[in-house]
């Protein structure tokens, strides 16, 4: 299936969290958006695997993304290896976004800088035509790689190229992190969060961080994203004709 988006994410509700309202907009502007996490997230604290299954069924549906997959690594566990980027790039030339969404590489959770990382050097590599047609288990033989990737927010605080106003689809965000019902309550009487680092209510912390970025770009919510490097003025649109008055 032909993607105009791919987003990476390492635990199912990591990209509702994290890039949920960018997700929506895009979703709503008619862009064919997909999800590919890489684990099931089955070491969580809190819920079974099987819980996480449904919901992340459910968030999917809410979202009303066209695609989405599991990559089946090890929840704890991912590293980047060369079989992992290559599966990747495979996964890239298979959708063939001009967009791609993930992790910023520097993040607390192992897993989620890895897939950053991942994300970063299998961008590079579905552009390779040899390496594509070398790797033909992991996708198209024929070499794409996308346009632009962004970087979106985890533990780890950092400067944005862009922050996304969300606020048109914020509670439709808050609705799609409610599918997560079982990552959002104490597990019993002993769960004061200790799992997370920065304490359990997941919902706080996401409208904390959605105000913030929002009052920077005099918006009431925003997600922040990161591009490394430079960007083309010409490629956001600054001389497009006149602009209203």
């Amino acid at each position: 299936m032909k993607l105009d988006c791919v987003v990476f994410a390492a635990h199912p509700d990591d990209a509702e969290i994290s890039a949920g309202g960018t997700i929506l907009r895009l979703v709503d502007a008619g862009w064919r958006v997909g999800i590919v996490d890489l684990t099931r997230g089955e070491l969580g604290t809190r819920g079974s695997g099987a819980d996480r299954d449904r919901e992340t069924e459910l968030a999917t549906r809410a979202l009303g993304v066209h695609h989405r997959s599991n990559m089946g690594f090890p929840d704890g566990r991912v590293e980047v290896t060369v079989a992992a980027r290559e599966a990747l790039a495979g996964v890239l030339r298979q959708h063939r976004p001009d967009l791609v969404l993930a992790h910023h590489p520097e993040d607390l959770h192992p897993d989620h800088g890895a897939c950053g990382r991942l994300a970063r050097e299998a961008w590079y590599l579905a552009g390779l035509q040899r390496l594509a047609e070398k790797t033909p288990e992991h996708g198209p033989a024929q070499a794409h790689r996308p346009r632009q990737l962004f970087h979106f927010q985890g533990h780890v605080p950092f400067d944005p190229t862009v922050v996304v106003d969300i606020g048109p689809v914020w509670e439709r965000k808050v609705e799609v992190i409610r599918c997560y019902a079982t990552q959002l309550q104490p597990r019993d009487s002993q769960d004061q969060g200790q799992h997370f680092l920065f304490g359990a209510d997941i919902l706080g912390r996401a409208e904390t961080k959605a105000r913030y970025y929002g009052e920077r770009i005099s918006r009431a919510y925003g997600e922040p994203l990161f591009h490394a490097g430079p960007l083309d003025a010409e490629a956001w649109g600054w001389f497009q004709g006149p602009r209203e008055a």
